[in-house]
């Protein structure tokens, strides 16, 4: 749901720079559709992490099935959680971040 993903930059175990990328078609829900069964299909998802393709891990509060697939599938580490994202990255930097799955929203 974010407009844009906030990429940090770590050296030795350190936040060392921040800057805002913007996703692609973000507010556009193009990508998921009903058919007339009302079966949910998803399109589109592997062109939102075209700015992230030089991270390795993406902290996200939420995310659906696909999205999360999508990303694994692209070689990032997915770690659904709250709170503010700075201090979300701190705790992940000292091995303290759990992802909590049940952020992971299943598409039906």
């Amino acid at each position: 749901m974010a407009p844009y993903y906030r990429v940090f930059t770590v050296e030795d175990g350190e936040i060392v720079a921040e800057q805002g990328r913007d996703k692609p078609n973000h507010g556009q829900h193009a990508d998921h559709r009903h058919n007339s069964e009302g079966e949910h299909h998803h399109h589109g998802h592997e062109g939102m992490l075209a700015p992230i393709s030089d991270c390795q891990v993406l902290l996200c509060a939420g995310m659906g099935e696909p999205a999360y697939q999508n990303a694994r599938q692209a070689g990032l580490e997915v770690v659904l959680t709250g709170g503010e994202i700075a201090m979300a990255v701190k705790a992940y930097l000292k091995g303290d971040l759990i992802s909590d799955m049940r952020r992971a929203h299943v598409h039906r």
